[in-house]
């Protein structure tokens, strides 16, 4: 019996296309905060699963965890951003969950993620997304009552289904 190396042809090929693929379906940041707005945030979110979008969220609570909730009731896949070193601080609706250890200045990551961002509600933090979000030239939707902004790149709707309308022909074009 010959004794050496085994061949890794077909392995190797294997490893080659998935380092190799190209990354397919759209992703879509939603921000913002304020329990007021947490069932504008769990529609879009659901709406956004329908149409067959992976959502991203900070990934803690109030409207990102409605937004992800409302995902993984229309059967899609959430990406959560968090602040600080543990997965386990995600909301319990978030199927993969990136740590970063640093704080508030994950909002660059969360927008980053996204081909588009829909802004519900929000206080600072928001803002500064969305301010993120137009530097990287992210479409931002802003969903009423929201962000008195204005700018190319930056629309505002007044129901959670013309925010994801609005923000998947963003994409598109």
């Amino acid at each position: 019996m010959a004794s050496g190396p085994v061949p890794l042809t077909r392995e190797i090929a294997h490893c080659q296309s998935f380092y190799h693929r190209s990354v397919t379906g759209i992703q879509v940041s939603v921000i913002g905060s304020g329990p007021e707005h947490e069932a504008s945030a769990e529609e879009v979110g659901r709406l956004l699963a329908e149409r067959g979008c992976t959502v991203v969220t900070g990934g803690l609570g109030g409207v990102m965890a409605a937004a992800a909730r409302g995902a993984k009731a229309g059967g899609g896949t959430t990406i959560g951003i968090l602040p600080g070193e543990h997965r386990a601080d995600a909301n319990e609706w978030i199927d993969h969950a990136v740590v970063t250890g640093i704080g508030h200045a994950r909002n660059l990551a969360v927008v980053a993620s996204g081909d588009a961002v829909i802004a519900v509600g929000g206080s600072w933090g928001t803002l500064a997304e969305i301010a993120f979000a137009r530097r990287l030239g992210r479409p931002v939707v802003v969903l009423e009552p929201g962000w008195q902004v204005e700018g190319e790149g930056i629309e505002r709707a007044a129901i959670p289904a013309e925010a994801v309308e609005r923000a998947l022909s963003l994409v598109r074009a």
